[in-house]
């Protein structure tokens, strides 16, 4: 186990666009999203990473368009095959992805281990592929029991997890998705307090590996202004959905993230 202290982390936001755009609004999005991004980051109070993930169809594009501007936005992709090449047919290579510019490698999300069978196995299989290619896993972990208390939740968030810090390199960077299963569109939320205390033995578990990649947290669950500031004590940011597919609320929560302009 290390005493060193833990790798210097930036904040970090990003949204997912899931299946919900369709060509035209992908575009769009960019369009608005864009020209303002790179003043905000440089404006910001602490130094902020920010993301999106848009479908597979726009990587390129998206790729191209954010080279030729010169801006800051960093691309992720919503899933990867574990293997560069091969009879996979359907699948997408993280060799390619990361070709075509892409940063962050999201999986194990509720909805890809409930629709499509995705395993903690599979999951650690497919961020050894990104980090293998360089480029960094974006790991979705959660409870799914409710009411078992911060203890529980943490013990089942880290059986997701395991196997991958077990198989990836030790220097690699990661970061995880905090949101409890069971709250994904319910009613209430998950309470401020348990996500902090969650994320906080979370952290403590990674740095207790000795790890000396960067393990960054965010919070997955729904957002809303002011959010970020109730969980800043656990989380280094904000990974989105449809409150995000607003670019001026995407904008907003950036500037929270970052915690405000100068």
């Amino acid at each position: 186990m290390s005493s060193s202290a833990p790798p210097t982390r930036r904040r970090l936001v990003g949204v997912s666009y899931k299946m919900y755009f369709d060509l035209a609004k992908t575009n769009d999005y960019l369009e608005a999203v864009l020209p303002p991004l790179s003043r905000l980051i440089t404006s910001l109070n602490q130094p902020t990473d920010v993301f999106v993930i848009p479908d597979f169809l726009t990587i390129l594009p998206y790729a191209q368009i954010i080279k030729s501007n010169n801006s800051p936005l960093l691309l992720g992709a919503q899933d990867s095959h574990h293997s560069d090449a091969g009879a996979f047919t359907g699948e997408v290579s993280p060799k390619n992805l990361a070709q075509a510019g892409v940063k962050f490698v999201e999986m194990g999300h509720a909805e890809r281990r409930k629709l499509f069978g995705e395993t903690d196995e599979s999951v650690a299989l497919k961020a050894e592929g990104a980090v293998r290619n360089n480029m960094i896993p974006l790991i979705c972990i959660g409870e799914v029991t409710k009411g078992g208390g911060v203890q529980k939740a943490v013990d089942e968030c880290w059986v997701q997890v395991e196997q991958v810090f077990a198989k990836i390199r030790e220097d690699a960077e990661v970061v995880l998705a905090y949101e409890p299963v069971w709250a994904i569109g319910a009613s209430e939320p998950a309470s401020a307090e348990h996500v902090v205390a969650v994320t906080q033995a979370l952290r403590q578990k990674a740095h207790s590996l000795g790890r000396s990649g960067v393990v960054r947290i965010l919070y997955g669950g729904s957002a809303g202004p002011g959010l970020f500031t109730k969980l800043e004590e656990g989380v280094d940011g904000l990974f989105l959905g449809r409150f995000a597919h607003d670019p001026k609320a995407f904008l907003e929560t950036i500037k929270e993230v970052g915690g405000g302009v100068k």
